[in-house]
């Protein structure tokens, strides 16, 4: 039977995640090292575990409103007045999703029209560019540079934009280059963004990540981007609670509100049991949120060290938990270099195409793992390296 006349043109042309194909590979060998997947090594803190615990046990399993419970969206308009001087109302500017994606889905499929384009820097998550195109979008890539250190431009920016450009996707701090945008670059593009009248979507969901004594800027809180800007952030990556599926959306009303209609009809509410771990973290978790941050960047300075000491240059990222070596040294393609190096070392990391095909010539590794898985990758990496010489 021909299934393809029932699909739509978005759902045939989807390509399967590049990320998803060496962590796959990685489950079905022994003694794999895998540095593919960006989910934190840490438990989730226990005071989190044992709130959720605590409403389960007390039968607090209904449904809650659609837009998330009042109590969470109160913690999270909080947050954002302490940490980023930005004003939302809990009542109508919040909207609590699963996860992250759904939130990033929910502003696309309503922000969206058919045959607009959305300029999305790349390498970037591999969401935005199928995202885009299931809402009936043109997803329109930039492609930033490593001389830039990965940042986006605001020539970049200009040169890209169309009479069709609907929206900008903002995904900073970066995954997979561990790029960060700090206020001096943003407000060169803020000029841009605003002088052609664009929605940003900006993915914040690493922006507890960052390194250094320059914390993270949200676009959001520069001059004239509030009213412009979607906020998509959430749990997994700051508190280690990747299997919670706990995100969010922060806007003005008037974008919240379509959101919140048909994440109804899509999925109803957020997990319950979930909600109340998350109000525990936002109220109680800033010290597990320095802790990990502290292993982090231990981690960070390990990697990107051994890796330039390999030859593999990389500049030091700034943010997640992520670095984008070169490997164009090798002469593979990175494709090559990843099959080879998990089939020769047991070493999993994923091909920098894999985030848009800028990454060609470089591969990500994420440093969410022990050191002393680390310092075997890299052991395993120096071996593979050398053999190839």
């Amino acid at each position: 039977m021909d299934y393809s006349k029932y699909l739509n043109e978005g759902a045939r042309n989807i390509k399967p995640s590049g990320i998803r194909r060496f962590f796959d590979i990685a489950n079905e060998m022994d003694d794999v090292i895998s540095l593919s997947i960006g989910e934190p090594d840490f438990f989730t803190p226990w005071h989190i575990r044992e709130t959720a615990i605590t409403a389960l046990e007390k039968g607090k399993t209904r449904y809650t409103a659609n837009r998330g419970m009042i109590a969470l969206r109160e913690e999270i308009c909080k947050f954002y007045k302490k940490k980023y001087q930005l004003s939302y109302q809990p009542e109508t500017e919040v909207l609590v999703t699963v996860g992250g994606s759904e939130a990033i889905d929910m502003a696309l499929r309503c922000i969206i029209g058919e045959g607009e384009e959305v300029i999305i820097p790349e390498p970037c998550f591999v969401c935005y560019d199928p995202l885009t195109r299931m809402a009936g979008g043109v997803p329109v890539a930039i492609q930033t540079k490593a001389e830039n250190e990965f940042r986006l431009t605001a020539d970049e920016l200009e040169n890209a934009i169309t009479e069709k450009t609907k929206a900008l996707i903002f995904p900073y701090p970066n995954n997979p280059t561990g790029a960060v945008m700090r206020r001096e670059h943003l407000e060169a593009l803020t000029e841009v963004i605003i002088k052609h009248d664009l929605i940003v979507l900006s993915d914040e969901i690493y922006s507890e990540l960052t390194y250094g004594d320059r914390p993270h800027v949200s676009i959001a809180s520069l001059p004239g981007m509030r009213e412009r800007t979607i906020v998509i952030n959430g749990f997994s990556k700051t508190y280690s609670m990747t299997g919670w599926r706990m995100g969010y959306a922060v806007a003005p009303k008037e974008l919240i509100a379509p959101m919140t209609k048909l994440h109804q009809y899509a999925i109803m509410s957020a997990p319950t049991i979930s909600q109340f771990a998350a109000i525990e973290a936002l109220r109680n978790g800033d010290d597990d949120i320095a802790e990990m941050r502290d292993q982090y960047d231990m981690r960070r300075r390990l990697i990107v060290d051994g890796l330039n000491r390999l030859g593999l240059t990389c500049f030091e990222p700034e943010g997640a938990f992520y670095v984008f070596p070169s490997i164009q040294s090798t002469g593979m393609t990175s494709d090559e270099f990843c099959e080879r190096l998990i089939y020769d070392k047991h070493v999993a990391v994923v091909p920098g195409t894999a985030f848009g095909a800028c990454g060609e010539g470089y591969i990500r590794i994420s440093y969410a793992y022990s050191i002393k898985h680390l310092s075997e990758a890299l052991n395993r990496i120096a071996a593979f390296l050398k053999e190839l010489k």
